[in-house]
């Protein structure tokens, strides 16, 4: 428990960088072990920094631990939520494709929406090739994300 404790995000609960790339890395291992398919997600808060500014850290610590919540409310116990950085995370969905991966997504916007705002969090999804490293992956749902904002 300490030693989860320790490598946890104590806003959101969420694995930090370090330890969440290695849970991560262990579920692309686990995916190619049993043939099983994998969808990394990029998530990113939408707005953060001007949450911040007018109306204070406080606020801004509310969203992202709802977004964080409402993220693992659909996650199933065993897939890592990661918190890269102030306001992106990242996740993986195991044995299911792009397609699936977009339905339990668009839940999650849904639910996020009604509890914050419209359009809270963008995201950008990638399912995992034969051949990707985890930079790569993350990589193409960062690519993802910055499409699924632009269009």
């Amino acid at each position: 428990a300490e030693l989860r404790f320790a490598h946890q995000d104590q806003l959101t609960g969420a694995y930090g960088r370090t330890m969440g790339r290695v849970a991560v890395q262990n579920e692309i291992d686990r995916a190619r072990r049993e043939g099983g398919s994998l969808v990394l997600a990029f998530i990113d808060v939408n707005g953060l920094k001007t949450i911040n500014d007018e109306s204070g850290h406080a606020a801004g610590d509310r969203t992202l631990q709802t977004v964080a919540t409402a993220l693992r409310s659909k996650l199933r116990s065993y897939e890592p939520l990661v918190r890269l950085g102030g306001d992106e995370f990242i996740c993986t969905l195991f044995g299911v494709d792009r397609d699936t991966a977009a339905v339990r997504f668009r839940e999650i916007h849904d639910a996020i929406d009604q509890e914050l705002r419209p359009d809270a969090i963008t995201v950008g999804l990638a399912a995992l090739r034969p051949t990707d490293t985890l930079d790569e992956l993350i990589a193409r749902a960062d690519a993802e994300l910055i499409a699924a904002r632009n269009g």
